[in-house]
This record gives C-alpha cells, structure tokens and sequence, in this order.
C-alpha cells in the first residue's frame, strides 16, 4: 500500500486534536505493526530527525548524531512498549495483541514526533518534551479501547505501560548516544 501524505497528516490531527474518537476509528482498524511502521511511523519520526540536522547546521556531525538517536529511540522505542504493553494485557485483564499495541504505542509518538518541527531551532527543542507530555495523555486515552482492559485496572496498566515508555526511551537514548559516539 502506497503511503498518502494527506492520510498521514489526517490521522496526526485527529490524534491531536481529538484523540478519544480517533481510538475508535483505530481500534476498527486492523492494520499490522509493519504497515503502521511504513506507512505512518516512519514518516513522523523523520521529522525530529530532520529537523535536528537542520537546527544544528553548525555543528553537522553533532545534528546527524542527534538525528540519528532521535529516530532509533522513536523507533526502537516503539517496539519494545509495544512489546511490554502486550505482555502486560492478560495481567490487567486486557486482550494480548502486538498489532494493537504497536499502534497505541506508535500514534501516541504523533505529538512529539510533529512537535520535533522546534528542533529547527535548538532553543526551542523544550517545546517537544512538552508534547512529550501530551504523547503520554493520548497512551492514557488510547489504552483501554485498544487493549481492552476494563476500567477497574486500566489506570494500574496505565501507569505501568507509562513508566514502560519513560524508560525504555530513557535507556534506548542512552545505549544509542554510546553506541554513536
């Protein structure tokens, strides 16, 4: 399947703007992790990227590193919470599905992913950690209509998936910034 720029903007403004509808649409959805890769996650993730190279011109090697740690964390990062979320599902009474939590997990990159555009100015780069934010407030909404855990224990798997996303992209940032250098 071809990728359309116009879905992929659609689908990152409906995440944004209006989250709690679009988890229903995704969740009718039954799209692999590899076409939710190919067709949406890796077009988003480039735009931190590029922006990074862009926003440290001065400094080329250092924004092509940057740029680089960016999008393996983004990628990297989407997998493994996925992979933690679906082992979790059964404990919190949710249903096991990797395509499912490789989707929850991808569109809540949507809002640091588009707010990576701030990186064109360094200074500014704060602005993303903001959307980061926002990032975990769509996990938060999209979790229980993906993953089908009913409401007594969606907040406990909430938390949990939370700490799962900080820190895997916590450790992934580290062991790639180790690895370029």
């Amino acid at each position: 399947m071809k990728t359309n720029p116009g879905d992929i903007f659609q689908r990152a403004k409906n995440i944004i703007l209006n989250p709690k509808s679009e988890w229903t649409t995704i969740d009718n959805e039954n799209n692999s992790h590899s076409h939710v890769l190919t067709n949406y996650l890796i077009w988003l993730a480039l735009i931190p990227a590029i922006c990074l190279i862009i926003g440290w011109s001065s400094d080329f090697g250092f924004g092509i590193k940057l740029a680089v740690k960016q999008f393996l964390t983004i990628i990297g990062g989407a997998y493994l919470t996925a992979w933690i979320i679906n082992e979790l599902a059964p404990r919190y009474n949710g249903v096991k599905n990797f395509n499912k939590a490789f989707e929850l997990v991808a569109y809540c990159y949507t809002a640091i992913c588009v707010a990576g555009i701030f990186y064109l100015l360094s200074i500014l780069g704060i602005l993303a950690f903001v959307a980061g934010l926002y990032s975990l407030y769509t996990l938060y909404v999209g979790l229980r209509p993906m993953m089908k855990a009913p409401e007594e224990t969606n907040g406990l798997y909430f938390i949990v998936s939370l700490i799962s996303m900080i820190g895997i992209s916590i450790l992934l940032g580290i062991f790639i910034k180790i690895v370029l250098i």
